[in-house]
């Protein structure tokens, strides 16, 4: 019980500390040179709390839940020696976190708006909620598609340079070809796929499995899933905007 909370106040004082240059900077801007007073301040200050605060829990929940689960599936399958099912959950686990994915829930409702604003789809609430879920299935897939490969370079021991440089010559190529409206839109999937809720899971992922292999060293071989998750929604996102 001791350790839980000396590691809460620890992470408290983390949160606490990774927020401070925000507040410093809006409040030189407000005080020094806007000159003005900052209304609401009770409201704002309470508001600021609670941010630490779900920041706080958040951080701790991952380091005491997300992490030990993702690492433990990761090296369990490993161990068991099953390649579809390491295969299996780890496409199902790239899909399924990226779904779930604040970030994207709200980009892809956005980008909904905006497309039936610009007269892309129909204004009706069917076809903008059909092209929001389109965007976020197909963001997702591309996601459960990266982790996939992903996990298969760790298996294989590849160097991660050649399949990120590839990849990034497709977006090169697919940014040729796909239409004006989309291309801003495929970069920012891009970014927000690699949020709160697929990070610590796919990043506990890659660590647990380079962990449990022989021959391969956690900090080489166990990072860089992230890297293909935020690089393959920005081709699939340009060619379902081309298919659109």
């Amino acid at each position: 019980m001791n350790e839980s909370l000396s590691g809460f106040i620890h992470t408290l004082l983390g949160s606490l500390r990774d927020l401070a240059p925000i507040i410093l900077v809006i409040g030189f801007f407000q005080l020094v040179i806007l000159q003005q007073p900052i209304n609401n301040l009770p409201e704002i200050a309470f508001g600021l709390f609670l941010v630490v605060l779900g920041l706080t829990f958040f951080i701790y929940g991952l380091e005491m839940g997300l992490f030990p689960i993702g690492e433990g599936m990761a090296e369990a399958l490993a161990k068991k020696g099953s390649l579809p099912w390491l295969m299996t959950f780890s496409f199902l686990l790239g899909f399924g976190t990226t779904v779930a994915e604040p970030a994207l829930i709200l980009v892809s409702s956005e980008a909904a708006e905006v497309a039936a604003a610009g007269g892309m789809i129909g204004n009706s609430e069917e076809e903008k909620q059909g092209y929001a879920n389109g965007l976020r299935f197909t963001v997702a897939f591309s996601v459960g598609l990266a982790i996939l490969v992903g996990v298969i370079r760790i298996l294989k021991g590849w160097p991660i340079q050649y399949l990120i440089i590839g990849g990034y010559l497709g977006v090169v190529v697919m940014t040729l070809f796909a239409p004006d409206e989309i291309i801003g839109l495929a970069y920012d999937a891009g970014g927000v796929t690699t949020s709160t809720v697929t990070v610590p899971l796919v990043t506990a992922l890659g660590v647990g499995l380079a962990s449990s292999i022989r021959g391969r060293n956690p900090m080489t071989d166990g990072f860089g899933l992230i890297a293909f998750a935020s690089l393959t929604p920005m081709i699939f996102v340009m060619g379902y905007g081309m298919f659109i």
